[in-house]
């Protein structure tokens, strides 16, 4: 008989999946208010911010996952061709398409679309937040995606190297996971995603 799996990696992989059953509860139940109508306020605001909090959450524990089966050798991608420029537009209007300016031109790559959507965004994300920035440029070019401006004291998060950010610690691990690169060329952030 195997001996089972006690890793720290498997530990948080389970603790993100058993986190899902409470949450869809609370998800359920503020969808069902919300569809139920008017509350009046501020009730009517509380179920949203509830909802809205529940959606957060539910992104939260799916990137935690992610980085636990990568750190555990348990990820296995669902690849898909997939082009680069939607990746940039995707990300971008999740964020705020005043907040992040999308050029460029795209190519197909061969990637887990969700998980790099999501990734993409993250580092976006993370560039505005930690660089204090209110804009970023989230240029395409072919199999490359490059975020810039970068600030010094952004980088560190951005890269992954200083943990204060999950979304961009697991967006580097799993481009990295995909066959991809993330490094830093100057103030840009530079993502090769694999053709």
């Amino acid at each position: 008989m195997a001996a089972a799996d006690s890793s720290f990696p498997r530990l948080v992989s389970l603790a993100a999946h058993d986190l899902r059953t409470p949450l869809a509860t609370i998800h359920g139940f503020a969808q069902t208010l919300i569809r139920m109508g008017d509350l009046g306020e501020p009730k009517q605001r509380y179920v949203e911010m509830i909802d809205a909090a529940s959606r957060q959450l539910a992104e939260l524990l799916d990137e935690l996952g992610t980085a636990a089966r990568i750190e555990g050798g348990r990820y296995e991608p669902s690849l898909q061709p997939v082009d680069t420029l939607t990746l940039a537009q995707a990300a971008a209007t999740g964020l705020g398409e005043e907040r992040v300016r999308v050029s460029g031109e795209g190519a197909q790559v061969r990637v887990d679309p969700e998980a790099t959507e999501r990734g993409i965004s993250a580092l976006a994300q993370a560039a505005l937040r930690h660089g204090g920035l209110d804009e970023v440029e989230l240029h395409v070019d072919g199999s490359t995606l490059t975020i810039s401006p970068v600030t010094p004291s952004s980088a560190p998060v951005v890269l992954g190297q200083e943990l204060r950010d999950l979304g961009a610690a697991v967006a580097v691990r799993v481009v990295r996971a995909l066959g991809g690169s993330v490094a830093l060329d100057g103030e840009k952030l530079t993502v090769k995603l694999p053709e």
